[in-house]
């Protein structure tokens, strides 16, 4: 047997045991004899560089240094799901999914929803070559050295896998693992960590694969994403992807009714304490691919399925104040500080209140003994009244801004009390400076919140737009900034100005407009004159832009301080400007709204989208008076097919959108 055989050999058989030990959980090999044929493969590999192969079961041992995660924009975006409480909502819910399918039989696929840090990882011809995290569900970090350290993420695939696509899961730290880390850090003097999801999330952000590769972290599958999959059904996904090395929970059932969703559901609200790892709950999707496909997506997450969250942990504690805070729009919200109290593994010391309705519908008052949990099981709200604590005195909510003193006001149909004074009220002001810098808006490197708190005060800033008028003398003597800090800042801020349009547009701050909004109307009016000059009509025509919206985007820019400052922006060099990389092919489609249904033998459904945008078209999510044609193929939603019938819009095959573009 030649070196390169022999390195080849080993490889295989060091990945059939790291599958048996860490996915399978049936080890077939003692830890002595495995290190003792890694120690081998190492050797050969360090003699014969030659042979090198960054898939090799060594390199799961990290070393690699990554100072700064690049962001890396999602082939498949990654949605988030809508939540459920009860039954009523997962009723619901099905209601909804039927009325769009029609009648036809509807199968589940259920499994457990694990608390952890979300993943996308792509394989090409059964290698990993990259791994990005959920990120804001369009971009990611690229985290792919340390996601090669985790031992059940297969580097080499079985034999059957698809040439390309992507596994979506969960990176999860096991309680015993979790146990044993903060075991460590206690007898060294160290201060524990908080819970295992928090923890795990940490790890994939490590600068060092190899500090990340001493966590006992897992990657459990929930689904596989691809173009022209070998799959029609959810389960299908998780069997196939069992089969070619993933771990992947075996709790998930296929459900053949709700009513099998909800003894899934009764089962693990009373087991899951016997779990592994943390889970919060179940998702439950629809099983069929095409069903799924045909119900699409919101602008945030699939119709197809639903989260259901176990009842949130709950606590008492004492109300000690309630404090008001302004946001960035204005708005008030009074928060609750308590005395500490340990809850779903953090200490809790504040929590929300919403709003005066909720206040005076709970009849909350300073010194009672009040319940609290984590919504959701992340933010903490105050939900009752458990030992009244205060006879004497109901809670006033307060009538002026605690900021700027000036008189709150409640519009009609509004949950909030608001302070009107926008160019005025310091944290109004610097709110939103703050959300102009963040990540998903302009992403000033060097800038960060506290710093924009700094500039404020200090008189530097009044608006986003004095940022770009800054000057490294004026800066390098704040507080805490040494002169290459001073340097950063003012780098970043000369960066943001090849920020696109679509996150200028969200940076900007314009009320409802967030960023799949921004993308939208970006995309739409192509620059900020053409939307600055639209009305309520032409805005309304937009997809997804209702009233409420539209009449926001109005108002922003009838405003003559904004007027000024985004004159100054575009002074500096912002981008006001769409640049998306045009792939059109023609404009035979101009002006008409496509809907597309059902399973096609030419085109998939994705090619077809594509093809009607390429050639000046729109495509829409569902089907409404605003659409020109339906596009159907085999098994089309009978419920669409109903619409389409009564509204007379014109329904043609694949052919015949083959000819409108070929003219």
């Amino acid at each position: 047997m030649t070196v390169l055989e022999t390195i080849q050999a080993l490889r295989a058989e060091l990945n059939v045991h790291n599958h048996n030990y860490y996915v399978l959980d049936n080890p077939t090999i003692s830890d002595f004899d495995f290190d003792t044929k890694l120690k081998q493969l190492q050797d050969l590999e360090a003699d014969n560089p030659q042979f090198f192969d960054e898939n090799s079961p060594s390199q799961r041992v990290g070393g690699s240094i990554t100072k700064n995660f690049n962001t890396v924009e999602h082939e498949f975006r990654m949605y988030s799901l809508d939540n459920s409480y009860s039954k009523e909502d997962l009723l619901d819910w099905q209601s909804r999914c039927q009325k769009i399918l029609g009648d036809v039989s509807l199968e589940f696929t259920c499994e457990l929803k694990y608390d952890g840090a979300s993943i996308s990882i792509t394989y090409e011809n059964g290698k990993l070559v990259k791994a990005v995290t959920r990120g804001d569900g369009f971009k990611g970090d690229d985290v792919t050295n340390n996601i090669k350290t985790i031992k059940s993420v297969p580097l080499q695939l079985n034999a059957g896998f698809p040439d390309k696509f992507e596994i979506r899961g969960e990176i999860i730290l096991p309680f015993s693992g979790f146990e044993k880390m903060n075991q460590e850090l206690l007898e060294i003097g160290e201060t524990p960590y908080a819970n295992p999801r928090n923890t795990a999330s940490g790890s994939l952000k490590l600068q060092d694969s190899a500090e990340v590769a001493k966590r006992p972290l897992e990657c459990l599958l929930y689904s596989m994403i691809g173009n022209n999959l070998p799959i029609n059904s959810q389960y299908e996904g998780l069997e196939l992807s069992r089969k070619l090395g993933f771990k992947v929970p075996n709790e998930s059932k296929l459900a053949k009714s709700i009513d099998e969703v909800f003894e899934f559901i009764a089962y693990w609200d009373k087991h899951r304490h016997n779990l592994p790892y943390e889970t919060d709950g179940v998702v439950v999707k629809i099983n069929n691919i095409h069903f799924q496909e045909e119900l699409g997506y919101t602008a945030k997450s699939p119709r197809w399925a639903m989260a259901y969250k176990f009842k949130a942990e709950q606590v008492s504690t004492i109300l000690q104040s309630i404090s008001y805070q302004v946001g960035r729009t204005g708005a008030i919200t009074p928060v609750a500080n308590l005395e500490p109290v340990q809850l779903a593994g953090t200490v809790v010391k504040r929590a929300s209140l919403h709003n005066a309705d909720q206040i005076a519908k709970l009849d909350i008052r300073i010194g009672d003994e009040v319940f609290v949990e984590k919504g959701g099981e992340i933010i903490p709200k105050i939900i009752g009244v458990a030992n009244r604590g205060n006879q004497e005195n109901p809670t006033v909510y307060i009538t002026t801004c605690p900021e700027c003193n000036t008189e709150l006001i409640r519009s009609e149909g509004e949950a909030n009390h608001y302070c009107p004074n926008f160019y005025g009220c310091p944290p109004q002001i610097i709110g939103r400076i703050q959300h102009f810098i963040s990540r998903k808006a302009m992403d000033i490197d060097g800038l960060g919140g506290e710093t924009v708190a700094l500039l404020y005060h200090a008189g530097l800033v009044k608006n986003y737009a004095d940022l770009y008028d800054l000057k490294k003398e004026q800066v390098v003597v704040l507080d805490r900034m040494a002169d290459k800090s001073a340097d950063n800042l003012i780098s970043g801020i000369e960066k943001s100005k090849q920020i696109s349009f679509e996150s200028v547009l969200y940076a900007l701050g314009i009320r409802y407009v967030g960023e799949t909004v921004a993308k939208k109307l970006a995309k739409h009016y192509k620059n900020i004159d053409n939307l600055a000059k639209a009305d309520l009509l032409d805005l309304v025509t937009v997809d997804e832009i209702g009233e409420r919206i539209a009449q926001s985007v109005m108002d922003f820019f009838q405003n003559s301080e904004n007027q000024i400052i985004i004159n100054r922006l575009k002074e500096v060099g912002v981008q006001f400007e769409h640049n998306e990389v045009s792939t059109s092919v023609s404009n035979a489609l101009q002006g008409k709204i496509f809907v597309v249904s059902g399973v096609f033998e030419v085109f998939s459904r994705d090619d077809l989208k594509k093809a009607i945008e390429d050639n000046g078209g729109k495509v829409g999510s569902s089907i409404s008076a605003k659409t020109n044609y339906v596009i159907a193929g085999a098994n089309m939603g009978p419920a669409k097919l109903e619409k389409a019938k009564q509204l007379k819009i014109e329904i043609i095959d694949e052919y015949q959108f083959q000819k409108m573009i070929n003219g």
